[in-house]
């Protein structure tokens, strides 16, 4: 980790976008928590689909939307391409998929505890997501009727702002330990 500036990348697989959008709002988080300021964190949000190299970053919060009980195939995919670049820096990950309150579905995701194993993930949070009717297939509509999964935006705002928050300051208390990381290039 850079001795004074961690570099942090959230990267995530999302079906319909709220858990992108989640990733987006978690690394601003991450820069303006009063931790990230203190010791200068950066925090960019890509989608796993475009392969950031992990070993480019000082941490890694790994994203999914839960559909079905499980991680979307892109993120499952990332972390076991990844593995090895993942166990040598702090990773935690994010399942974005129960919605309604209380929250349904109330079981955390089928995968997560292989991949959290895979990649010594040092915490692993679900959030609540949002479930938009207009943005479903016909199928996934139907399932969804069959399933009576309740339709809104269940994510909570304050609960990521918090979690951004203790992820910092654990970033920014072991910040010192390492020996900086190499800079990415720009080309």
């Amino acid at each position: 980790m850079s001795a004074a500036q961690p570099r942090v990348l959230v990267t995530t697989a999302s079906k319909h976008g709220a858990t992108a959008e989640i990733a987006t709002f978690l690394a601003g988080c991450l820069q303006e928590s009063a931790a990230g300021r203190n010791c200068g964190l950066s925090a960019v949000a890509l989608p796993v689909e475009r392969g950031p190299d992990p070993s480019r970053f000082d941490a890694v919060i790994l994203a999914s939307g839960v559909y079905a009980g499980r991680w979307l195939e892109p993120a499952r995919h990332y972390a076991a391409e990844h593995a090895a670049a993942l166990r040598s820096r702090p990773v935690w990950l994010l399942s974005s998929g129960p919605i309604g309150e209380p929250p349904f579905p109330p079981d955390e995701p089928h995968d997560a505890s292989p991949i959290a194993a895979s990649v010594a993930a040092r915490g692993h949070q679900v959030f609540p997501g949002r479930l938009d009717k207009h943005l479903l297939s016909i199928g996934e509509r139907a399932m969804v009727t069959a399933m009576r999964a309740p339709i809104g935006d269940s994510r909570d705002w304050d609960a990521v702002r918090a979690w951004a928050e203790e992820i910092a300051q654990e970033l920014a208390a072991t910040s010192a330990d390492r020996p900086p990381s190499p800079v990415p290039s720009t080309s």
